[in-house]
């Protein structure tokens, strides 16, 4: 039989996730991989260097259809940072669903291993970006360095808040999910309380209030 030429990286990550699910392990390597599925080895080089990187690539590409699924929609352009965050959390989801099998396989049984880590750096490093993309209010320091810290903070605070939604979700047993839509809800909204910068302005002017009150007094 010919071998296929035309192998495209969807191709081989369609492959890729339907072998790990039919075996539950990886291939035992790129040549028996690329004969399972008649092309040639050096094509699969053409697009990753090893399984690992083909990995990290799937739950980037989930990431990315999130975003592009968003960005078809007129409603979503509209909306304030908090809607537009949980906008992103109940598509993305919406997609893990759809690869469920997969993510299972890929976080499951190493969900808190330096591995998972290095599968999720890529998306990792996008989702920080779209954080800092939605240019979500905090409290202007006035000072370049401590502004850095607190953007960084933030970034921190949002990645962990997606790993611990994640793991809800793979542990949920609820029908269609309905316990991971209430705790993407409930979690992005006492995420944005926490970090409202209206009673916290209130207080540094009072603060700045007694402050001068008392230098005026002395």
């Amino acid at each position: 039989m010919a071998k296929k030429k035309n192998i495209k990286q969807a191709d081989l990550i369609s492959f890729y996730m339907d072998y790990v699910l039919t075996h539950n392990q990886q291939p035992k390597s790129v040549y028996v991989f690329a004969k399972d599925n008649n092309f040639e080895e050096q094509q699969f080089y053409q697009f990753f260097s090893s399984f690992e990187v083909l990995e990290q690539s799937i739950f980037k590409l989930f990431f990315d259809n999130a975003i592009t699924v968003l960005e078809k929609s007129d409603d979503y352009a509209s909306f304030d940072e908090r809607n537009k965050l949980l906008s992103f959390y109940f598509t993305f989801f919406e997609i893990l669903t759809a690869n469920r099998s997969y993510v299972a396989y890929a976080l499951g049984d190493k969900k808190n291993s330096l591995k998972t880590l290095r599968t999720l750096a890529p998306l990792k490093q996008q989702f920080m970006h779209y954080i800092e993309l939605l240019d979500i209010k905090t409290i202007d320091l006035k000072q370049e360095q401590l502004t850095k810290l607190q953007q960084r903070s933030l970034k921190e605070s949002a990645w962990l808040q997606l790993l611990l939604t994640m793991k809800f979700w793979l542990d949920d047993t609820s029908t269609s999910f309905e316990k991971t839509d209430v705790f993407i809800e409930k979690s992005v909204r006492a995420s944005f309380d926490l970090i409202d910068t209206t009673p916290l302005k209130s207080l540094i002017d009072f603060g700045k209030f007694i402050y001068k009150e008392k230098i005026h007094s002395n």
